[in-house]
């Protein structure tokens, strides 16, 4: 962990370094450039390869799926604590996204065609659920359930297995609860190409959903095209702005939280108190000592920093450079704070509000842009799980009002067969002649 402090030497050259853009690393780009051409060429055998190869199981096709005895043994043995703790999210997490469910509509233009948006959920996608170093229960609700509120016919999960070739129970039993058709052992890039391309044993899917490491998100963003993706969610990001009325310990305890996902976490204090500066780097050195986790920890803290700004002003422009992942506002006047930010992924306005509430239960779902990716990218919402067409319907009045509009249109572009193409319906093809020859 870092302290900065305006009169530190390199404070300005560590400042630029906060305005981030999500580009991927050349080494990073390349290594799934290869995973994924082999997976679209040998399929199994090149998933099967690099499963092994990255320190998973040694498993054969037909080990790859889940079986659905697996799955509801996994669910009916889940202890009492885990599967309330699983409702009550999922609960507050389906409730959160009906209200955000898009609905069909339709109207009658100025010139009395019908017109309208019609929404269908997808038929089929596929959710990466991180299970390396920990088995993130949590993802399977902020997904799964999403995906099963909009009606998703065909939900296929997949997440890596331990060296034994298990995955963890409660796991399994989550993906059950929250509506998983399908489960699959494996991670990394491998299983964002398998989702993809589609193996002998994996069907392709429409769309890609859920976080990962750097290798899935380069994953996702070099699939985009052959498939739908939902956005960029890497490793785990919170920057904290926080003024003289913040309590340090707490402010310890969210940086540390995200800091135990281990490698390639961020976490940041943006203060413009030299007070809370100091308490929050002595707490944090306090509250290592109680962690389960400790050398995750020790690799999240290596990029965690402590700043001293001159302002909340300061604070806040930061804040939309970095474009974090969560922001926690720890001052007198959060919600001012909070309108003038424009990158975050989810914002916790108060110092009373934990991010691991946001991780766990609250309703929005956790899967947030990462690296940056929150300048272009929302969070996920049960929305993307909706395929959206538009609707068109003419008469012979609403066209004949269109008419000379859709005319102007073919003549001024050159392109005399779409204007014919309309007047033909109304027995007024002499309208449509393409431009003269110069």
């Amino acid at each position: 962990m870092q302290v900065f402090r305006p009169e530190d030497r390199g404070y300005n050259r560590w400042l630029k370094k906060l305005n981030r853009r999500a580009d991927p690393d050349p080494e990073v780009r390349h290594t799934v450039e290869a995973i994924l051409d082999a997976i679209s060429q040998q399929g199994d055998e090149a998933l099967i390869h690099y499963t092994g190869k990255f320190g998973g199981p040694k498993l054969t096709p037909s080990e790859l799926y889940v079986t659905p005895a697996e799955l509801d043994a996994a669910r009916r043995t889940l202890p009492r604590d885990v599967r309330k703790a699983i409702h009550t999210a999922q609960t507050n997490v389906r409730a959160f996204a009906r209200r955000s469910l898009r609905k069909s509509w339709f109207m009658k233009n100025k010139q009395g065609a019908v017109v309208g948006e019609r929404f269908d959920p997808f038929q089929r996608v596929g959710i990466y659920v991180p299970g390396g170093t920990a088995p993130l229960v949590s993802t399977a609700v902020m997904t799964c359930t999403l995906a099963a509120t909009a009606g998703v016919a065909e939900i296929v999960a997949v997440t890596p297995a331990a060296k034994d070739g298990s995955v963890h129970p409660a796991l399994l039993g989550a993906l059950a609860e929250c509506g998983a058709t399908e489960v699959y052992r494996i991670g990394g890039a491998q299983a964002v190409g398998a989702l993809a391309h589609g193996t002998k044993t994996i069907r392709p899917v429409q769309k890609i959903f859920g976080p990962g490491n750097a290798y899935v998100v380069e994953a996702k963003r070099q699939v985009f095209g052959r498939v739908a993706i939902d956005l960029l969610p890497g490793p785990s990001e919170v920057l904290v702005i926080a003024d003289d009325s913040a309590h340090p310990d707490w402010i310890a305890a969210d940086l540390l939280a995200q800091s135990e996902h281990g490698l390639g976490s961020a976490a940041i204090l943006l203060t413009d108190s030299p007070r809370i500066l100091q308490e929050v780097a002595a707490a944090v050195e306090e509250q290592v000592r109680l962690s389960g986790r400790p050398k995750e920890l020790a690799l999240g803290l290596k990029n965690a920093s402590l700043v001293l700004v001159p302002d909340l002003d300061a604070a806040i422009t930061l804040a939309n450079r970095y474009a974090a992942e969560h922001v926690s506002i720890a001052t007198k006047h959060p919600g001012e704070i909070a309108l003038q930010l424009q990158t975050s992924g989810a914002i916790f306005l108060g110092g009373i509000s934990p991010v691991v509430a946001g991780d766990f239960m609250a309703g929005p779902s956790h899967e947030l842009p990462t690296g940056g990716a929150g300048k272009s990218f929302a969070g996920l919402t049960v929305d993307q799980f909706q395929r959206r067409t538009s609707v068109v319907m003419f008469d012979k009045p609403s066209l004949q009002a269109s008419l000379a509009t859709i005319e102007t249109f073919s003549h001024i572009e050159g392109l005399d067969a779409h204007g014919r193409s309309a007047a033909i319906r109304l027995g007024s093809q002499k309208k449509t002649k393409g431009p003269k020859k110069s």
